[in-house]
């Protein structure tokens, strides 16, 4: 393909390859979990790292991952503290976030000369190589974690009780799977946009459990919208000249659109020919 002659497009390629993997089967977990939220909140803190790196004169990627990390471990103590009021670690993260990032921002003058819209809705032209090979390095990481301890992860998932009646420490898995969600979203954003890493995470996760008749089912159909919807947005979005966060996610949300109007068409033929049945006897 011709667009593959610009090296650009293939760094943005492969880190869009890497995320379909990644963000889709994170996703589950978490709408699973509830958690829908925690991965719109980590990605508004990332905002601080980025801020962060700026401030310093340090790589942004980097900072952000220190942020991101230390808030997964903060959030993830804030929602044992509220265990009834979970939303309280949510607001209060996403509002120190948010502060943190627009006081640096302000105060930093090496942020003066750089365009935040790149950060905040993503660009396939800013993708370097270290970036495509943290993607990789976290989706091997994910693989093997995942081979490793998805059933221990699958009961944590469903039922935490269950799960420590069953001996698994599950404030120090659930620590580690917010720390993974949080680089996850670190190293996403500069492709995905912070605002908008999250929704790349969850709606197809929201498509699959649409589709999918078992778990293992709704993990396989994530992943293959997520491939469909990301290399479809990142496409569209070099031929259109949009950004491709927001171009991914209004793909995303297109397909979530159509998979409920066919569900609907066939829930309502499948109610019409049990009627005619039911008449005929």
């Amino acid at each position: 393909m011709a667009l593959l002659s610009y090296e650009f497009l293939r760094r943005a390629l492969l880190a869009v390859l890497f995320m379909a993997g990644i963000a889709p089967m994170l996703g589950v977990f978490l709408v699973v979990r509830r958690q829908s939220l925690l991965a719109d909140t980590l990605s508004h803190v990332s905002l601080a790292g980025i801020a962060l790196g700026l401030f310093f004169n340090l790589n942004p990627t980097f900072t952000t991952l220190l942020v991101v990390v230390i808030a997964a471990i903060v959030l993830e103590y804030l929602r044992r503290m509220y265990a009834g009021y979970s939303e309280i670690s949510i607001a209060i993260l996403m509002a120190a976030g948010l502060s943190v990032a627009l006081v640096l921002m302000s105060l930093s003058e090496n942020a003066q000369g750089v365009n935040i819209q790149n950060y905040l809705f993503g660009s396939i032209v800013t993708i370097t190589w270290s970036q495509v090979w943290l993607l990789a390095g976290l989706f091997v990481a994910l693989a093997i974690l995942f081979v490793l301890v998805k059933r221990p992860l699958y009961v944590m998932t469903f039922d935490e009780d269950v799960a420590s009646v069953d001996g698994l420490p599950v404030s120090l898995m659930s620590s580690i799977f917010n720390i993974v969600c949080g680089v996850a979203i670190a190293v996403m954003i500069p492709i995905a946009g912070a605002l908008l890493v999250s929704a790349i995470m969850v709606i197809p996760a929201a498509i699959a459990m649409r589709i999918g008749r078992s778990f293992n089912q709704v993990l396989v159909v994530a992943v293959v919208v997520g491939l469909i919807g990301m290399l479809g947005g990142l496409y569209t979005s070099f031929e259109v000249d949009t950004p491709p966060g927001a171009t991914i996610t209004l793909l995303f949300i297109a397909i979530f659109i159509l998979v409920n109007l066919f569900k609907k068409i066939i829930l309502r033929f499948r109610q019409n020919q049990a009627a005619k049945v039911r008449d005929k006897n």
